[in-house]
């Protein structure tokens, strides 16, 4: 034997140990997993029709429903439906204060009225929160975002380890069988390892994106002089940008309500919110636009003009509503895709699975 073969051989021995390596501490990662998310998981199906309420903390917020995890550890999934009544408990008269079905955030503590239905989740006729676990749940919620995309980030790498421990372990035989291509093997893993990560780097900035909404459309309805009523241009406005936002993919809208300087500062703030509200209405009753899409409508008063109060145009171009289409960012992003190498040396396109949760 030469000494170019016996390099050769002792290169093969190592690249195969390498692979089984890989190939065992993968399958033995995958198995603790399984096991330990059977032990720990409960779930609730709850009968159609039965009147259930319930009390404990979310652990999970979807568009339309959020899990609940009770004292006892079951979790049950809860739908949430334009009638549901999202509110705080107590309050002038206990009446509470409304919020949007968008202040529903994980680690917030709720209390659930409702029925079930056909795939026993828990459809919420009343979601009821204090002002306390509210302002808890949004502390929570700023400081989990930041280690989720961490946690998602790792997951992914793991990920790619496997399917690239996988895809060379099968190449064993015929490096095995060939020894004088280990050169030709350890240059094509090389660059398999690079279109790996350069795929894991694109699903990392499309995940990290999830959080992120960017604007779509934007439109701006002027009112009269101390008026809150929608006129025929408005009304037109809102038309059309209806028609944008329910054809978009994982939007929400984004309504503020501002006045000129004219009349008191709580005399505007007044007026700001019902311009705001008189949007929410058109959209929710003209369009059926779901209010769980609409981010909670704010009035702003006096406060952030756009234009000088002290002239007549600019007071008329500062009694406004601001209408915004936000999507999500993560969901409008198209999938990323790997370019691996294959046996004959040329590059091709692998798409990533996709889940219909994207």
């Amino acid at each position: 034997m030469t000494i170019e073969n016996s390099r050769q051989a002792r290169i093969l021995a190592l690249i195969c140990g390498l692979l089984l390596t890989f190939a065992t501490t993968a399958f033995a990662q995958d198995s603790t997993q399984n096991t330990a998310q059977t032990s720990t998981t409960r779930a609730r199906s709850v009968t159609s029709g039965q009147k259930m309420k319930l009390t404990g903390i979310v652990i999970r917020r979807d568009a339309d429903t959020f899990t609940v995890r009770d004292t006892t550890g079951v979790d049950t999934i809860v739908r949430l439906t334009d009638a549901t009544s999202v509110k705080t408990k107590g309050g002038f008269l206990r009446g509470g204060t409304n919020y949007g079905q968008t202040s529903i955030l994980r680690g917030l503590r709720v209390e659930v009225q409702g029925r079930g239905d056909a795939s026993g989740q828990l459809v919420a006729d009343q979601v009821r929160f204090s002002d306390t676990d509210l302002r808890v749940a949004q502390s929570i919620e700023s400081r989990a975002t930041p280690l989720e995309e961490r946690t998602s980030t790792a997951e992914n790498r793991i990920g790619q380890v496997e399917q690239n421990a996988q895809r060379l372990s099968g190449q064993i035989d015929e490096l095995a069988a060939v020894s004088n291509a280990a050169r030709g093997g350890a240059r094509a893993a090389q660059e398999t390892a690079d279109a790996a990560v350069a795929g894991v780097n694109a699903t990392n900035e499309r995940i990290s994106s999830l959080d992120d909404y960017v604007p779509q459309e934007t439109t701006s309805i002027n009112f009269a002089t101390g008026s809150a009523v929608l006129t025929r241009d408005s009304k037109t406005k809102l038309d059309d940008l209806a028609q944008k936002a329910l054809s978009a993919r994982g939007y929400v809208i984004e309504i503020a309500g501002f006045t000129d300087s004219s009349g008191s500062i709580e005399r505007n703030r007044q007026l700001s919110q019902r311009r705001a509200d008189a949007v929410v209405r058109y959209l929710a009753e003209n369009h059926r636009i779901p209010l769980r899409r609409i981010v909670t409508p704010f009035g702003y008063g006096e406060s952030q003009a756009v234009a000088d109060n002290h002239t007549r145009q600019g007071r008329a171009e500062n009694r406004r509503v601001e209408v915004r289409v936000l999507v999500n960012r993560g969901l409008t992003q198209p999938a990323p895709a790997i370019n691996t190498p294959n046996s004959q040396g040329q590059t091709s396109s692998t798409p990533p699975s996709t889940s219909p949760n994207q």
